[in-house]
């Protein structure tokens, strides 16, 4: 019901290297733009404070972060959090002691904000501060406002006060429907967590979530920690390439871009060679998250985590990836020669496709239809993907901040920033902006449409991958006990949904940081895309500045944030239900090239 967000806002998208980083409901929300006015809103401060003029103060004191004066040191995480959860005590004994009625339901959406003021902030600066002490403070904090969360998932009375609420027919009757809906959401994560099991279990639910909690943590650390090898273990003139260390060798990441292909073959194998106290970690993770799962009703994590979703249950997602797999098998494998092609014309001596070579060749490949801009295609594609975010924050017109904006299931919340990809990637659009540094000149539009057609290359065998990634997830926090080693299953779904071969003494589920943020959701990024392709082709691809399109799309989809169930917006948006096949199709064509490009390059 706390502080377990629909989505990690800023520090989503600071962690993440696809999707943002998100996070399964709860009390307390993501973190983005709010309605709700309150004393302490640190991110809020941060972009909405009124200009000043230029003012360079050498020798004042620190403002603290984000212009909260508590957090000019990480010791004011602390002061931030004890302030925090005396407020989170008043307000439950406010709840707890108001008669049923529509204040109970601001009331809890206050106390969701007080909590996730700290813990959406802390989320972010554990990660992006460059000081350990802040990181470290933040960590603590983070981990000290989830213990409570968890606690109050499971509060007896705090839940008695909003089921009241529920039970009274004629109470819930005379509610507008946002408000509803905002207690339904409240309540459904009072169940998750277990508020219906005796005192024993529940006690038993929150041990299990704080140790969930502690070995995150322990698994995002493992997962980004080097690995070293001694020197004369690789060839001296690739050691330049790595950090030195003594006598060791330090590989920190795949070096994907390498353009020496035994770089990126010795940075895969050391990097993803399997650490053993990290494997006890993800499988400790996983049955973990299992045995809550069951404690709390349900068959499998994946049933858990994906309920108030989209695809609503693991079924529907297995469906949807596997009517997609078969769908790209044939361009996959076309994309596959392409690239195995270019390898053997870089480097004929070794033409065998290895799963470190793709990122590298099929950038090789694409670069090869590119010319040079100031801001680059993809850096272009993620200002507007990050517009998308920013526009569904400012255009939620909710009344309480748990369902405002981003906080929305999963894989409903990344379609508005998808979206905007495809108005990036339209000429249309680009000719209103795009110029020549120095003439100002506009850009011409066969430039644009290779620009946007080089995307396109390779880009089957990119999906393809992220089907087996979430493939992986599913199959991991299905059915337990899990039937082979965490390896054995990386291998067998990697087989079976990429294509490529497993690579012995590799464990590259062990770097996949996302099972922790992502856990049964790495689907949604698809799912996402899936939707976003249907809204641009059916809604915006005949006129992207069509102004009653925009202003449908305002009000049935960005307004509701997550206050209303994703699906009826987006039907709201399409006019229709989408099937899965729908999805799958939106996708798949998305990949078909434009004819009309290579006729004008032709010409």
């Amino acid at each position: 019901m706390l502080c377990t967000g629909r989505l990690g806002g800023l520090a989503a998208r600071a962690s993440a290297l696809l999707p943002g980083r998100a996070r399964p409901g709860g009390l307390g929300a993501g973190l983005w733009a709010r309605e709700v006015s309150t004393s302490w809103s640190p991110v809020g401060a941060a972009f909405n404070v009124k200009p000043q003029g230029f003012r360079l103060d050498l020798f004042g004191e620190r403002q603290g972060l984000f212009g909260v004066p508590e957090l000019s040191a990480p010791e004011g995480f602390r002061i931030a959090q004890e302030n925090a959860l005396r407020k989170s005590d008043l307000l439950v004994a406010r709840a707890c002691s108001t008669p049923p009625g529509p204040q109970t339901v601001l009331i809890f959406d206050e106390l969701s904000d007080a909590l996730c003021r700290v813990a959406d902030l802390a989320d972010f600066v554990k990660l992006a501060h460059p000081e350990p002490a802040f990181r470290e403070a933040a960590e603590e904090a983070c981990r000290s406002i989830g213990t409570v969360v968890e606690k109050l998932n499971t509060n007896v009375e705090l839940y008695q006060s909003l089921q009241k609420l529920l039970a009274d027919k004629k109470l819930v009757d005379s509610l507008d429907p946002e408000t509803r809906r905002v207690a339904e959401l409240f309540m459904f994560d009072f169940e998750i967590s277990g508020i219906h099991l005796d005192k024993e279990k529940r006690k038993r639910a929150v041990d299990l979530n704080v140790k969930i909690l502690d070995l995150s943590s322990r698994f995002l650390m493992g997962a980004n920690f080097p690995n070293k090898i001694e020197k004369h273990l690789l060839p001296e003139h690739i050691h330049q390439n790595f950090v030195l260390a003594g006598e060791h060798v330090i590989v920190d990441g795949l070096h994907a871009e390498a353009p020496d292909d035994l770089v990126r073959e010795a940075a895969y194998k050391i990097f993803l060679y399997p650490n053993a106290g990290q494997l006890r970690c993800l499988e400790e993770l996983l049955s973990n998250r299992d045995l809550l799962a069951k404690l709390v009703g349900y068959s499998t994590y994946s049933h858990r985590a994906l309920q108030g979703t989209i695809a609503k249950n693991p079924e529907t997602v297995m469906e949807f990836l596997e009517k997609l797999s078969d769908k790209l098998s044939e361009r996959t494998l076309k994309d596959f020669e392409m690239i195995r092609g270019m390898k053997m014309k870089l480097n004929p001596q070794n033409s065998e496709l290895m799963p470190w070579d793709p990122p590298y060749y099929s950038g090789v490949i694409r670069a090869e239809r590119n010319s040079p801009t100031l801001l680059t295609p993809g850096m272009m594609e993620n200002l507007f993907h990050e517009m998308g975010h920013a526009m569904h924050s400012m255009l939620g017109r909710t009344r309480y901040q748990h369902v405002t904006g981003t906080r929305c299931p999963t894989d409903f919340a990344e379609v508005p920033s998808i979206l905007m990809e495809y108005f990036a990637n339209d000429y249309r659009v680009v000719n209103q902006f795009a110029r020549h540094y120095k003439t100002g000149q506009s850009m011409p539009k066969n430039m644009v449409s290779r620009l946007c057609e080089s995307k396109k290359v390779c880009a089957a065998a990119d999906m393809q991958l992220q089907v087996f990634y979430a493939a992986l997830d599913q199959i991991y926090h299905g059915k337990h006990p899990l039937r082979r080693s965490t390896t054995d299953i990386l291998k067998e779904t990697q087989e079976k949904f990429y294509g490529l071969p497993y690579v012995p003494n590799t464990a590259w589920q062990l770097r996949f940081s996302h099972l922790v943020g992502y856990g049964a959701k790495y689907y949604s990024y698809l799912m996402s895309r899936a939707v976003a392709s249907m809204v641009w082709k059916e809604c915006f691809l005949h006129d992207p500045f069509n102004r009653a399109t925009g202003e449908r799309y305002r009000r049935e989809m960005l307004a509701h944030g997550g206050g209303r169930e994703p699906m009826l917006m987006v039907q709201g948006m399409l006019q229709k239900c989408p099937s899965i096949d729908d999805l799958v199709s939106a996708l798949v064509s998305d990949l078909d090239l434009d004819f009309e490009t290579f006729l004008m390059d032709s010409e």
